[in-house]
């Protein structure tokens, strides 16, 4: 691995381009062949979708099967080492995905109720906790499991919740996953667990996009949004809470808490966004936050007449800023930044808010 270690972006090319070229074909042998799994019938009221054309929802697959790809070649780079309390992080990263693919499997296929979801998704934060990925931010190891579990948790739903209209959530996604590509690189840690399978999710996702551009031609279903909240929360855990581990200051003194916060504001801006409008708005109505709806502030954009590839675009330019924000942020920290951060998570959560509160013609 001694030369990919010297040509760290060679490396990021041959993870992706192979793994964007077999998303595209493998995407489109499951639109060839797939006939009811994840279809979603119009007379299903559990569901609510913004497109009112029935298209497979089978995306998910192609990426869990990508995923378990990336995982055999990275026991292949690190030699099938055997498990121990080091590697038992990256099994529990595994377990947790599995289980999070599955129970979206099955939600797309006999719409589960939401107690088993919540079950499930409170099972995947025990497991990332116990297995070493939390949050470390606080003192009070507590306060820590508490954050973690909750991160999990509202990760998974809000990621699930901003699938709602065509190629949204799959941007979205994408833009985080090359935030954690491009901080490896920086740091010259791209060779690690999390960043190669980011890599081969990432490329999932490129080719998956392909055919969830609108007009979409499938959907990713729970199968594919839960899986991205759990790999997503295990990545936020990693390199967005625990920013502060990764580079030492010798000239700045580092809140771990704020630096916490203000990367998660940052790179994950567009799902708390999303998630905290609907919530808020929808109990204001007295209605349940996890009722589905046409309430979201992609659909609110669009009533003020943007259309659906602009407002994929718009949301691929709101991700990309706060990448670009949190690169800096992280990389080098100054109260600048930390003024830039703010300033821009306020702006881009009071902007997409109050477009959702304002009454249009």
């Amino acid at each position: 691995m001694t030369y990919f270690q010297n040509n760290t972006l060679l490396f990021v090319v041959l993870s992706i381009g192979p793994t964007f070229l077999l998303s595209i074909v493998f995407n489109s042998i499951l639109l060839k062949f797939s006939q009811t799994l994840g279809v979603r019938s119009q007379t299903n009221t559990k569901d609510i979708r913004w497109s009112p054309a029935v298209k497979p929802s089978v995306g998910g697959i192609s990426f869990f099967v990508i995923f378990l790809l990336s995982f055999i070649v990275l026991n292949f780079i690190d030699h099938l080492l055997p498990i121990d309390y080091e590697n038992l992080k990256i099994v529990g990263v595994f377990v947790v995905c599995t289980i999070a693919f599955l129970m979206g499997l099955a939600d797309d296929a006999y719409n589960t109720q939401p107690l088993l979801k919540f079950t499930t998704q409170l099972l995947c934060g025990l497991v990332l906790y116990f297995t070493g990925t939390k949050i470390s931010i606080f003192t009070n190891d507590g306060l820590n499991f508490g954050l973690t579990i909750l991160w999990v948790i509202g990760l998974m739903n809000s990621i699930n919740m901003l699938d709602n209209m065509d190629g949204i959530t799959t941007i979205v996604s994408i833009v985080i996953l090359f935030f954690i590509i491009l901080l490896n690189l920086n740091l010259n840690m791209i060779l690690a667990p999390i960043p190669i399978l980011s890599m081969g999710i990432a490329g999932a996702l490129l080719g998956f996009l392909v055919y969830n551009w609108h007009p979409a031609k499938m959907f990713m279903g729970d199968t594919g949004s839960q899986f991205l909240g759990a790999f997503l929360s295990v990545a936020g855990i990693d390199y967005c809470w625990n920013s502060f581990t990764l580079v030492h200051y010798s000239w700045f003194s580092i809140n771990p808490v704020s630096l916490g916060f203000l990367s998660v504001g940052l790179v994950f801006i567009l799902p708390i966004t999303d998630t905290i409008t609907v919530s808020i708005n929808r109990i204001k109505r007295g209605q349940s936050p996890f009722v589905g709806g046409k309430d979201h502030t992609t659909h609110h954009l669009f009533f003020r007449g943007v259309t659906e590839k602009r407002i994929a675009i718009l949301f691929c330019g709101i991700g990309l800023t706060g990448l670009a924000l949190a690169l800096n942020l992280i990389l080098n920290y100054h109260t600048v930044w930390i003024a830039a951060a703010i300033g821009f998570c306020l702006i881009a959560f009071v902007s997409l808010y109050l477009n959702t509160i304002i009454k249009r013609k």
